[in-house]
């Protein structure tokens, strides 16, 4: 806890400097603005708000629960024409296909994930599987991701996340692939199954569990409070999952973004994604190497206004951490799981 050492991370073969005594510097760079408190529940001019007119001119519907709708400039279109081919092999291209969808949490502008019910949240996560199940019957690859906070890049306070189905395996599912696929025929055992049951007995980085799942602040995390979410039992894919493990996914999310919210009392930022076994023609090949699980990366380090920026030696060299992830976990767990905000009702 006190000496710099490297930690390696088997699910990226890479490395991470932990250096915990960094933390006892004096910080003397940006401080960024917390989010603002004031956000409307219904704002006319806010095009995710049911009723509102989007950029495209279309309509919402006023939906009430969860809405799904193409996104209005998306990175990805189903059409695109193949580039051209090169002539030489350090300039390759090669085809990108794909559909980019906006998941609307609920109708309220101004109540985040930690704030909705289970049922609520349990409706984000049926939602998120019938579009894994949809999307996935075509396309090898579903990413479901949630940009939360300005400070995350994202552009409007409404409780949404994205979805980006795409013709081709991204950089970290084929790096997820290979490492999870050789963990398996090196030790005949799913790494990430594995790895639950060794942190769910050693307790040290737990944050918070359940009888189907557990969280953890990852022993090579690179973001201060970084946490991965693994359910208990071997399974591939979000759609995999049982009604009674959605009804337990729906309620450490939330005890787990309570907590988030709770570390520095404001509604924490965060870049959040899925990952589980490939889809399309990955659905009849063997995957059993893979296990579902959620990545949460939040930028916060110090306080609601000090962040952890990844720049100069993370860029050049490698990534860098100053809180070890034993530190991390520790004053995650220590949280009260009644959200600040409730605390008075």
């Amino acid at each position: 806890a006190e000496h710099q050492h490297v930690r390696y991370n088997p699910l990226r073969d890479d490395w991470v400097l932990v250096s915990a005594h960094r933390v006892k510097r004096p910080w003397q760079g940006q401080l960024e603005k917390p989010p603002p408190e004031d956000v409307p529940r219904w704002d006319p001019k806010n095009p995710l708000c049911p009723g509102a007119t989007r950029a495209n001119g279309e309509v919402n519907p006023k939906y009430e629960g969860t809405f799904v709708f193409p996104n209005d400039f998306p990175a990805l279109q189903p059409d695109a024409p193949e580039p051209d081919d090169t002539d030489h092999p350090l300039f390759r291209a090669a085809p990108a296909q794909g559909v980019c969808k906006v998941m609307c949490f609920h109708p309220w502008s101004d109540l985040t994930l930690p704030l909705m019910s289970l049922p609520e949240i349990r409706a984000v996560i049926d939602a998120w599987a019938e579009q894994m199940t949809e999307l996935g019957a075509s396309y090898p690859w579903v990413q479901i991701f949630e940009n939360k906070g300005e400070m995350m890049g994202c552009s409007n306070p409404h409780p949404h996340c994205q979805v980006w189905a795409s013709s081709f395996l991204p950089n970290e599912a084929r790096l997820e692939d290979r490492t999870q696929c050789q963990h398996l025929s090196q030790h005949g055992v799913p790494m990430l199954l594995e790895y639950a049951e060794q942190e769910a007995r050693r307790k040290e980085r737990l944050v918070v569990e359940n009888a189907d799942w557990l969280v953890v602040v990852p022993y090579w995390a690179t973001w201060p409070y970084q946490t991965l979410l693994l359910p208990r039992r071997h399974v591939c894919r979000l759609q995999d999952l049982s009604d009674s493990e959605k009804d337990s996914l729906a309620s450490i999310m939330q005890r787990l973004l309570i907590k988030y919210d709770n570390l520095f009392e404001v509604s924490f930022p965060y870049s959040m994604g899925w990952h589980g076994a490939p889809t399309g023609t990955y659905l009849e090949k063997d995957c059993r190497h893979w296990q579902l699980h959620a990545h949460y990366f939040p930028p916060l380090l110090r306080s609601a206004t000090v962040r952890k920026f990844m720049v100069g030696y993370e860029m050049l060299a490698q990534a860098q951490r100053d809180l070890t992830p034993e530190q991390a976990a520790e004053r995650l767990r220590s949280l009260p799981e009644v959200h600040y905000k409730k605390r008075a009702e």
